[in-house]
């Protein structure tokens, strides 16, 4: 007899040992790490186990009577981050519907999960209407935010010009009316710089999957109405952006905030004096970038918001000028505090390079516009790199942009869009480079550098990225794009090194004290659900000082806190990515077949 035959022979009497087991005197696992949600019927689907455990698992039924799949744990994997080992369960090829549980002989079950199709669609829905609970200047009435329903906070129809701020139109103290928008993340100002890269993606996945996204409900106020609940719920912050340019110079306000940061109080308790402060070129590049965007999106609703593309546009070419005008004003807080009463000391968004953000500016105008003038205006292609877009990166945008319409560009811009889809599939295949090795076989988390500040949203940017590749290259690795998006947000409903989905109200272990005040302070046990925690983040306990971290492991430092604003505090620019990827899969999951 071979060796192979022998080894054959000892997993099946494995199996049959394990199969033989009383499957209903196993205990919850939470060793087992796995989407929490669950799968779709002809995708991969994959659970990892931590530490050790036996050769053998079982797919259950979730009341634990009846075993309905059986197979191998793979060999050991370590990881590199912690020295942790882990092994994998593949059942992909099991496809029937239903709720299950992985189980491993010696080990306990996982949490239960479903197998069918759309089962990311309520999480997607969420997702979006996470924004719908960051809604300033209204009343989230119970009929639409249930349990978390509260009066309007800050209607900030009285809005100082800080000194920082002051014209000779708009001396300091002059009140601007500036309503409207979400609140950035946990706190309750409003700024611009994040707002640019939330807008831009929301507004691409519109772009990109525009018939899915206008059959969407997600039950917010103005569902009855003829615009898709997505470009609704963008609506609410455009409007606002809207009113943060100085409409005598087209220079766009840095944010709008209190002085320092509010107490942990409700919005409707939260009465301080409010100031738009200091223009800055990195907040007017990101407003032309997405009023130029807005204004292609938007037109095809002319009928039902008159004049609105157009103002988007108009807005987007002042502030460009503007931006020419003053190419160095640069936002930095500590300068303008030395300066100017009163001090600021909220989220800075500082960003002393603004390259990106006029490439970004750039591509999307000319898109809109078919103006060649932006395009020849910036290199487009300073260097080979193609960056990860976050608040202070969002040339990798322009690129998407580019690639998304190079049929419908001038030939000016056509000549560029074979290089534009070299750059995301370089980007791409290097994100793919040794994933499935990995400890986790997702993309995020190849290096411990993975783990920053808002890392959840690394993870979503990573599956968004790998999406692009998938729908606008021809490359030979199209298909791994999609399956490793899939795989990262698995990683983000708990496939990952702590077993966290960290989704606020989607799974099973999910985290219930996020510093988000509302969360904090409204009475409800329940934070406000459909929120993405900013996550695992390896200096999290040097930058915030909270108590109760139990690892120094970069891939493991994370708690579930509310004074944790730095591993779990949400943001806009967090869960925007999150609804893209989420959204997309669904609308693409029929392309999510093994082996396709």
């Amino acid at each position: 007899m071979t060796i192979p035959a022998k080894l054959s022979t000892y997993f099946t009497l494995l199996l049959l040992i394990a199969c033989s087991l009383p499957v209903q005197g196993q205990t919850l696992s939470e060793a087992i790490r796995l989407n929490q949600l669950g799968y779709y019927p002809n995708a991969a689907k994959i659970a990892v186990v931590v530490g050790e455990a036996k050769g053998a698992f079982q797919l259950v039924s979730a009341d634990l009577k009846t075993v309905v799949f059986s197979g191998k744990l793979s060999d050991t994997r370590q990881n590199a981050i912690s020295g942790k080992t882990t092994r994998t369960a593949d059942f992909s090829t099991f496809t029937k519907t239903g709720t299950y549980v992985v189980l491993i002989p010696g080990t306990g079950h996982s949490f239960p999960f479903e197998i069918r199709p759309s089962v990311h669609r309520n999480l997607a829905i969420g997702a979006l209407k996470g924004f719908y609970y960051q809604r300033v200047s209204t009343d989230l009435p119970a009929k639409f935010a249930g349990k978390w329903a509260r009066p309007a906070g800050h209607p900030d129809n009285r809005v100082l010009i800080h000194p920082s701020a002051a014209s000779k139109d708009r001396p300091a103290g002059t009140v601007i009316g500036s309503p409207r928008g979400w609140y950035d993340a946990g706190d309750y100002n409003k700024y611009i710089v994040n707002s640019g890269i939330t807008m831009g993606t929301l507004l691409s996945l519109y772009e990109d999957f525009p018939a899915y996204m206008n059959a969407l409900k997600t039950d917010i106020p103005e569902s009855t109405n003829k615009i898709p609940d997505l470009l609704d719920e963008v609506l609410w912050n455009l409007r606002w952006m809207l009113t943060m340019q100085d409409p005598t110079d087209g220079g766009v306000y840095h944010k709008l905030t209190n002085p320092r940061f509010d107490g942990m109080i409700m919005p409707d308790k939260a009465v301080n004096d409010r100031y738009v402060v200091q223009k800055s070129i990195t907040a007017t590049l990101d407003f032309a970038a997405v009023m130029a965007q807005a204004g292609r999106v938007y037109k095809a609703y002319n009928r039902e918001l008159p004049g609105l593309a157009d103002s988007c546009v108009s807005a987007a070419t002042k502030a460009w000028n503007w931006a020419k005008a003053n190419p160095t004003v640069v936002y930095n807080q500590a300068d303008m505090n030395a300066k100017f009463d009163p001090d600021v000391v909220t989220g800075s968004y500082e960003d002393r390079n603004a390259s990106d953000e006029w490439i970004w500016a750039a591509a999307e105008l000319y898109a809109t516009t078919k103006d060649e003038s932006y395009y020849k205006a910036v290199n487009l292609f300073p260097d080979t790199k193609t960056p990860l877009p976050a608040w202070p990166q969002v040339r990798t945008l322009a690129y998407y942009t580019l690639a998304r319409f190079g049929n419908d560009l001038t030939p000016l811009g056509k000549k560029d869009v074979l290089l534009v889809k070299q750059h995301l599939t370089t980007m791409a295949d290097s994100l793919l480079m040794g994933a499935d090795k990995q400890a986790f076989q997702t993309v995020m988390g190849k290096s411990a550098k993975d783990f920053i500040w808002g890392s959840s949203a690394e993870a979503a940017n990573q599956g968004i990225a790998l999406l692009q590749a998938y729908r606008l290259t021809n490359s030979p690795n199209r298909s791994q794009y999609l399956q490793y998006a899939l795989g990262n947000l698995d990683y983000l409903l708990g496939r990952n090194a702590v077993g966290y989905s960290f989704v606020t109200g989607f799974g099973d272990k999910t985290p219930m004290h996020p510093h988000h005040r509302p969360s904090i302070a409204d009475g409800v046990a329940e934070p406000v659900p459909g929120l993405l925690s900013g996550g695992i983040n390896a200096n999290a306990a040097r930058q915030d000082k909270c108590a109760g971290y139990i690892s120094t492991v970069a891939d493991e430092v994370y708690i579930d806190a509310d004074c944790s604003y730095a591993s779990n505090e949400i943001a806009i620019n967090w869960n925007a990515p999150l609804v893209y990827l989420a959204f997309a899969l669904e609308a693409l999951q029929n392309d999510l077949k093994l082996n396709k």
